[in-house]
């Protein structure tokens, strides 16, 4: 479904991603590892037009290189930045309104799927999104995302700051996801559930991908981990 192939990326002079290339199928969960400042979050802003870039972004046979970013979630992208960026002044019914591509929904999630995924959303729907805790404001981000029914979504750091028992949480909201046939580029530093819940992980470093393999070729890499991902 996506295709990266080539891609450089550049924050004015400073040349940050060096000829990326790497596929998410179908329905597949892709693990993108690394340490901060790897290019990970590049990576995904570069897919969703958001810094200037050349290559290959080749979304279902359509490339999207130079289409606003509004215009490439409309395609069926999805995008959960590391920030969040709920609207803290509405709430969190009304956050979950603005992701939906149209007002009369259709869409393959509803506003019950979303608050039976997370009881606590629907316990807040009248809430004002900006006194959420941190755990609920990544469960609103990533439903409203959803709620543009995206065919693929990309999760920059969704476990950050959270409680483990959240954390297991968003794990099992990811693996939801797969079996709706959603396909997932998640960007975590939380080995444990990128390795357990990922078909195929990538290692980033300097830029580039440095190893692409199953999770299991990757926890028999010793030299992989202490070079690229252990700090």
């Amino acid at each position: 479904m996506l295709k990266i192939e080539n891609l450089h990326a550049f924050y004015g002079k400073s040349h940050v991603l060096h000829g990326v290339h790497f596929n998410v199928g179908q329905g597949e969960i892709v693990a993108l590892l690394g340490r901060n400042g790897s290019g990970r979050s590049t990576t995904a802003k570069a897919i969703m037009g958001m810094v200037d870039c050349t290559g290959v972004v080749d979304w279902k046979g359509k490339h999207t290189l130079g289409m606003k970013p509004y215009e490439i979630a409309h395609l069926g992208l999805g995008y959960v930045p590391e920030n969040r960026d709920i609207f803290p002044k509405l709430t969190v019914h009304q956050n979950l309104m603005l992701g939906q591509k149209s007002a009369k929904g259709g869409g393959r999630w509803s506003f019950d799927d979303m608050y039976e995924m997370f009881p606590r959303l629907k316990e807040r729907q009248h809430t004002e999104a900006g006194v959420l805790s941190g755990g609920e404001q990544q469960m609103l981000t990533l439903c409203r995302t959803l709620m543009g029914d995206p065919e693929l979504i990309i999760i920059d750091e969704p476990t950050e700051g959270l409680a483990p028992k959240i954390v297991e949480l968003v794990g099992e909201y990811l693996k939801k996801l797969k079996e709706k046939g959603i396909s997932v580029l998640l960007i975590e530093q939380k080995l444990t559930i990128a390795m357990s819940i990922s078909d195929r992980a990538l290692v980033m470093g300097h830029g580039s991908i440095v190893f692409e393999g199953t999770p299991d070729t990757l926890r028999a890499d010793a030299y992989i981990r202490k070079e690229w991902l252990e700090v």
